[in-house]
C-alpha cells in the first residue's frame, strides 16, 4: 500500500495513526513527507475555511500537550494566509503571534508520529461559525470598537490593579474600571455616532479548571449586557455583545483572573494538599458569585437617573439574545459546579470583594 493510501486511511478514520506509523517509518521519507504535508494542508483548509481562527486552532490543539503538533499549526496559519488577498488584518495579526518555539528539532520519528496523530485530530473538529473571514475571502464589516482612549484608561487601572499587593487599592482601581465602562456606555446609548449590531467573539477558557473559570466570564459579561456560550470540548467561550462591551468584557475578565489567580495562591498555603482541589474549585466559584454581584451594583449605580435610556439599553439586550439564538439555537444550561470546600468559598468571596474592578 503506497504512502498516500495509508495516510489518506488515517485521515478517513479507517486506520489508527499508531499502526499507520510503523508502516511509514520503513516508507522512502520523501514520499511519505509530501503525502502527510498535503494531508495536514488539505485539513487545516478546511478548518481555517469553516471558522476556525489561528489562536483558537492552535489552543485547541496545544490543550493536547505537544509541542510539535502546537509548531505545526503555527507553521500552518502563516503558509496558509501567505500569497492570499484579502486578508482580515485581524486574522494575520493572530496567524503573526503565533511563535513558533526555539530549540533542537525533534527527531523524524517523533515528528511523524505527531503529525499523524495530529492529522487523526483534525478530521473530527466540527464547523464552526465564521467571525472572521479566512484568507482569500471577502472581508466582512468591521466590527465598531469603544474609543481607544476609555480602553486605554481601562486596561491602565486594570494593570494598576494586577500590580499591587494591597487588596483595598486592587479593589478601588477595578471598581473605577467598570464606572469608565460604565459611563462611556450610557455615552453611547444616549448618542450613537454609528448604526451598530451586536456581534460576537470567542474568548479562550483555559484548564485547569474552565468550568469556574468560564462562570467568571459569564459573571462580566452579564453585567456589562453580553451573553456567553461555553464550549468546553473546543476550549472557548462565544460572546455575543455590542463589540465595544466585548472590548471592555474582555479586559475585565482577563485582569480578574489574574487577580482571582493571585489571591489563591495567596490563601491555599495553608490548606492541606488532599483539600487543594477542592478549595481551588470551591474558591473560583465563589470569586465569580461575587464579582458578578460587584459588577452589577457599580452598574446601577452609574445607571441611576438615567431612566430615559432603559428602553435603548432593553432593545440592544434583546438583539443580543437574538444574535445568540440565532447562533445557537439549542443551548444546554450547564450544571454549575459544586461547593466541596466552605474554606474555599469564603477565601474565593473574601478575594472578590478585595479585587479591582476599576
Amino acid at each position: 500500500m503506497a504512502a498516500r493510501d495509508i495516510i489518506e486511511a488515517v485521515r478517513s478514520g479507517a486506520l489508527d495513526h499508531e499502526d499507520a506509523l510503523d508502516v511509514l517509518t520503513g516508507a522512502p521519507s520523501i514520499e511519505v513527507d509530501a503525502a502527510l504535508a498535503g494531508a495536514l494542508s488539505g485539513e487545516f483548509g478546511r478548518l481555517f475555511g469553516n471558522g476556525w481562527q489561528p489562536a483558537e486552532l492552535h489552543r485547541a490543539v496545544a490543550r493536547r500537550g505537544n509541542p510539535i503538533q502546537a509548531r505545526l499549526v503555527a507553521d500552518a496559519a502563516r503558509d496558509y494566509a501567505r500569497g492570499k488577498n484579502p486578508v482580515d488584518e485581524r486574522w494575520q495579526a493572530q496567524a503573526d503571534a503565533l511563535r513558533t518555539p526555539e530549540g533542537r528539532r525533534p527527531d523524524r520519528i517523533a515528528v511523524l508520529d505527531a503529525s499523524l496523530a495530529l492529522l487523526a485530530e483534525l478530521r473530527r473538529m466540527p464547523r464552526i461559525d465564521i467571525l472572521i473571514p479566512a484568507p482569500g475571502t471577502p472581508l466582512t464589516t468591521v466590527p465598531h470598537h469603544g474609543d481607544q482612549r476609555i480602553l486605554d484608561r481601562v486596561r491602565a487601572l486594570l494593570a494598576k490593579a494586577e500590580a499591587t499587593d494591597f487588596p483595598a487599592e486592587a479593589e478601588s482601581y477595578s471598581a473605577k474600571a467598570q464606572e469608565l465602562i460604565t459611563r462611556y456606555r450610557i455615552e453611547v446609548v444616549a448618542a450613537p455616532a454609528v448604526d451598530v449590531t451586536p456581534f460576537a467573539r470567542r474568548i479562550g477558557v483555559d484548564h485547569p479548571y474552565e468550568s469556574e473559570k468560564a462562570g467568571l466570564l459569564d459573571a462580566v459579561s452579564r453585567a456589562n449586557t453580553c451573553r456567553t456560550v461555553w464550549s468546553p470540548e473546543l476550549g472557548f467561550s462565544t460572546i455575543f455583545g455590542f463589540d465595544a462591551d466585548i472590548d471592555a468584557v474582555e479586559l475585565l475578565y482577563t485582569s480578574l483572573l489574574v487577580q482571582a489567580n493571585r489571591a489563591m495562591v495567596r490563601d491555599e498555603k495553608n490548606v492541606r494538599k488532599a483539600r487543594l482541589k477542592a478549595f481551588k474549585r470551591s474558591f473560583l466559584v465563589a470569586y465569580g458569585v461575587r464579582i458578578g454581584e460587584r459588577l452589577r451594583q457599580v452598574t446601577e449605580r452609574e445607571m441611576t437617573g438615567h431612566g430615559d435610556l432603559l428602553p435603548v439599553l432593553h432593545r440592544r439586550e434583546v438583539q443580543v439574545h437574538e444574535a445568540m439564538d440565532r447562533a445557537f439555537p439549542r443551548t444546554v444550561r450547564a450544571r454549575g459546579s459544586r461547593v466541596e470546600s466552605l474554606e474555599g468559598w469564603e477565601s474565593g468571596r473574601a478575594a472578590a470583594d478585595e479585587a479591582e474592578l476599576r
